[in-house]
């Protein structure tokens, strides 16, 4: 159903995936079963310094509708309603979080050729209200979001973005956090296979006058296997070696290394997602 420019999130989201997407330093096991009635059940234990946790989440879908359900140890309950097409081209999401009954949200998405908008309403009684706006095509984009706090009557966002797609490559700019965080990519990819891609982000935080700068790519060795690597200026190394054992499972190995202090403990991080 997504059309045209797609939403605001998806401005630079194909750079970010490439130097974020896959890279854990938990140990994580998933296993995931579906039926052929539209349900699906996926079990997750994560281990985080010694600390073990997960969660367990049921999904049904019946035509437009899905249905997710997810409880974790700390037995919240997250739920989440999805329903496509209730309107042409429009998709409503509503979620709440059960003991937290503040928790619930509205969300609709409209998507045209030509632009998309989304807006974000909480379902309580001092609600915050997100909107965002991106109009343009699929290969080029300009957006803004805004958020509101109805109870102090005060801007709690406003973001502003444009990206440039074509099949070989992908940039953006993006002015953030109330205009304080300046960020632009750039990702490249060599052939139509998508065997090879490299990244590049620049990230300048005028409050701290910091900036950021990372260089990543992804390589496919052999149609299972593929290789990530990221290093920023401030001397963090990560890799990444992602293996599909079978069909939609996948075994995942993740490291980082602080360059300037090699003294310190590698973050390691290993997960495995069993389908079937």
């Amino acid at each position: 159903m997504i059309r045209g420019p797609g939403l605001f999130s998806d401005i630079g989201k194909k750079a970010r995936d490439l130097l974020t997407k896959d890279y854990s330093y938990d140990q994580k096991f998933t296993l995931s079963t579906f039926s052929e009635v539209g349900v699906g059940i996926t079990s997750t234990a994560v281990k985080k310094g010694g600390i073990s946790c997960g969660d367990i989440a049921v999904q049904y879908k019946h035509k437009s509708t899905i249905v997710d359900l997810k409880v974790d140890t700390e037995s919240n309950i997250l739920t989440t309603f999805t329903i496509s097409e209730i309107l042409p081209s429009t998709k409503a999401i509503v979620s709440f979080k059960l003991p937290d009954h503040n928790s619930g949200k509205l969300e609709v998405q409209y998507f045209h050729d030509h632009a998309g908008f989304s807006s974000i309403v909480g379902l309580n009684g001092s609600p915050t209200v997100d909107l965002t706006g991106t109009i343009g095509t699929q290969g080029f984009a300009i957006g803004v979001e805004a958020g509101f706090n109805t109870t102090s009557n005060a801007m709690t966002k406003y973001n502003a973005g444009l990206s440039l797609t074509k099949p070989e490559l992908c940039a953006s700019v993006i002015l953030a956090d109330k205009g304080d965080n300046f960020k632009v990519s750039y990702m490249h990819t060599f052939d139509k296979f998508n065997a090879s891609s490299i990244v590049a982000e620049l990230s300048r935080k005028f409050s701290t006058n910091e900036n950021t700068i990372t260089v990543g790519g992804a390589y496919k060795v052999d149609p299972l296997t593929t290789v990530k690597a990221r290093l920023n200026n401030h001397g963090k190394l990560g890799a990444l070696l992602q293996h599909e054992l079978k069909p939609k499972s996948v075994l995942t190995l993740s490291g980082e290394f602080d360059t300037k202090s090699m003294d310190k403990t590698p973050r390691l991080g290993l997960a495995l997602a069993l389908k079937p």
